[in-house]
């Protein structure tokens, strides 16, 4: 069965081969998903978790085995006997032979070498019930790796998203800082030709310093959102380089993806879940009936005790020397496991129910996160549709007062605050470009596919 990451591997591929112009070194979405889906721990547990759920599917299957049962010992015991009854125990050995009538401590060796072959032809289903009990369990597992490996392939790709945001939080800023020099360049000239006071150089140089610290506080959003990337591609923070693709273009506005909660790995998952306790239920279904076994024995015994009481001394009877067989069926019925069985029946089918309401939550959960993730889609394309026209009018502001305040008509704090406008202006910009592939990213993730988005935004 093939998981999720092979689908993922061939959209990565596709996406590869589209790369003409990603600069050396640079690692692109596409990339970045395929690094995390070869290195994330948790997917390494999934993994094993479906090695153990295999392993647990051969040990199902060992029941429609014989068993076969093997001993061999050698004893150097008394040989006293009594007539009476011990009840089934553990803690008295057996002995067989007549009773003498004696009660001395002499002793004589003994030996007993035999095997016993056990079969049960038949099982009212309880062996191939065990087996689907198993092959359920697999399948569970299966079910939550694809989840692990989706969930991965999200988080990563928020990741490269954020790390992108960040890096034009950053460009935006440092266009502030040197619309910032500008200004002070400029104040200062017209303070040193005195026509302008000395407070205004004070001003252009706190806004440098403010203009300073926004970058300073970019650069670190760049360097935490590099470092979160780093935890899933498996490289040091200062190793990662992101290509940004298509990401700071505006995306098609082709409609969001149809919803089909049953499809979304979380959704699999938990139905997998709830058909492995169904199959755990068949099994305690089909475990009040007789248990049937076929029985075959043959063995060897040996005694240095001879039957009126005397001892053969020496090393008589470390070798068996008395030969038996033995073939046989015996029915076993816990007829008192009734009451045991329906109370375990009742605690299995409830709790079915729960991981069914569980499955139903999952699916309004995913409703609601699909409706939210639409909903910020459709906010995210006019707020990109708008920034433009935010820019402009700060940009037009900004010269404005620029002019106004070098013809000594206006004030600084109108320059700095136009400058602001714009430095805020130009971060909405490249954000609101970012904040729509987000929302793609949302919707996809709500859908249970983030195969398409991947492969547009690494082209």
């Amino acid at each position: 069965m093939a998981t999720r990451a092979g689908a993922m591997m061939l959209a990565v591929g596709a996406a590869l081969l589209a790369q003409q112009a990603t600069p050396p070194g640079a690692l692109t979405l596409a990339q970045a998903v395929e690094a995390a889906l070869h290195n994330y721990p948790s997917i390494r547990i999934s993994q094993e978790q479906i090695n153990a759920a295999s392993a647990g599917m051969q040990l199902a299957r060992t029941a429609y085995l014989p068993r076969v049962d093997l001993l061999a010992q050698a004893n150097r015991a008394t040989r006293n006997n009594v007539f009476g009854l011990l009840l089934p125990q553990s803690t008295i050995p057996s002995m067989s032979g007549p009773v003498l009538g004696t009660n001395n401590l002499g002793t004589a060796w003994g030996s007993a070498v035999g095997t016993l072959v056990t079969w049960e032809p038949f099982d009212f289903g309880l062996r191939r019930a065990s087996d689907a009990a198993a092959a359920a369990a697999r399948t569970q597992s299966e079910a939550a790796l694809q989840r692990t490996e989706f969930d991965v392939s999200v988080a990563t790709a928020d990741a490269f998203v954020t790390l992108i945001a960040a890096q034009e939080m950053v460009r935006a800023a440092q266009a502030g800082v040197d619309r910032a020099e500008v200004l002070l360049r400029t104040t200062g000239a017209l303070v040193k030709a005195e026509m302008r006071p000395g407070a205004d150089r004070s001003r252009a140089e706190a806004e440098m310093a403010a203009a300073r610290t926004q970058v300073i506080q970019a650069q670190q959003a760049v360097e935490i959102a590099r470092a979160n990337l780093s935890r899933f591609v498996g490289l040091e923070p200062a190793q990662i380089m992101v290509s940004v693709g298509k990401l700071l273009e505006l995306p098609a506005g082709h409609a969001a993806p149809a919803l089909d909660t049953a499809t979304n790995p979380a959704s699999v998952e938990q139905n997998a879940v709830v058909e492995q306790l169904r199959a755990q239920l068949r099994i305690l279904e089909r475990s009040y009936f007789p248990r049937f076994y076929l029985q075959g024995s043959a063995y060897a015994r040996g005694t240095g005790a001879e039957v009126n009481g005397t001892n053969l001394g020496g090393l008589n009877g470390l070798a068996p020397s008395t030969q038996d067989y033995a073939l046989g069926f015996t029915v076993t019925f816990p007829v008192a496991d009734r009451p045991a069985l329906r109370a375990r029946e009742a605690g299995q089918s409830a709790s079915i129910h729960a991981e069914e309401a569980r499955y139903r939550q999952i699916a309004t959960d995913l409703k609601a996160r699909w409706n939210v993730a639409v909903a910020t889609l459709g906010g995210a394309r006019n707020v990109a549709a708008n920034a433009p026209v935010e820019v402009n009018a700060a940009r037009a502001a900004t010269d404005q007062a620029t002019a106004r305040y070098q013809a000594g008509l206006g004030n600084i704090d109108e320059v700095a605050e136009a400058q602001r406008l714009l430095t805020q202006a130009e971060i909405d910009e490249a954000l609101a470009r970012l904040g729509i592939w987000r929302g793609l990213l949302g919707v996809a993730a709500a859908a249970g596919d983030i195969r398409p988005f991947v492969a547009e935004a690494s082209q």
